[in-house]
């Protein structure tokens, strides 16, 4: 039996920082805020960020929320992995934001370059560049 899976819809992240958040996902990366909605009930916002290949991130706030455990790698989320066409333009265009990012990398297995850099809160982010 066929699986009825399609693919990602979307990856949600808590953000401590909203304003920061959006400057990252939208500005510096390139995605689309397609809503922001404020959840008085939560004291907490849901911003749905649009990719260009149609899958999305929820940028969420919540108050008080715990720090991320990444040092050592914890379970759970390791990075947020996006492919980019021209990896080179995507590191100009982060570094115009004044993001540091590590050494561009050769994936061993698939001859792919990357790199990654931080978002606001830390997490490891990825930008792989499609062969």
């Amino acid at each position: 039996m066929p699986s009825p899976l399609l693919g990602l819809h979307h990856v949600a992240l808590i953000v401590s920082d909203l304003a920061a958040a959006r400057r990252f996902y939208l500005d510096a990366l390139g995605g689309q805020e397609i809503a922001a909605h404020y959840r008085a009930e939560r004291d907490s916002w849901k911003v749905d960020v649009r990719l260009p290949d149609g899958a999305q991130l929820e940028l969420f706030t919540f108050p008080k929320a715990p720090p991320r455990p990444s040092r050592p790698e914890a379970l759970g989320l390791r990075h947020l992995a996006l492919r980019v066409r021209d990896l080179d333009a995507m590191l100009a265009r982060l570094q115009a934001y004044g993001i540091v990012c590590e050494p561009v990398r050769v994936d061993e297995f698939t001859g792919a370059r990357f790199t990654f850099c931080a978002d606001p809160d830390g997490l490891p982010v990825e930008c792989y560049e499609l062969p």
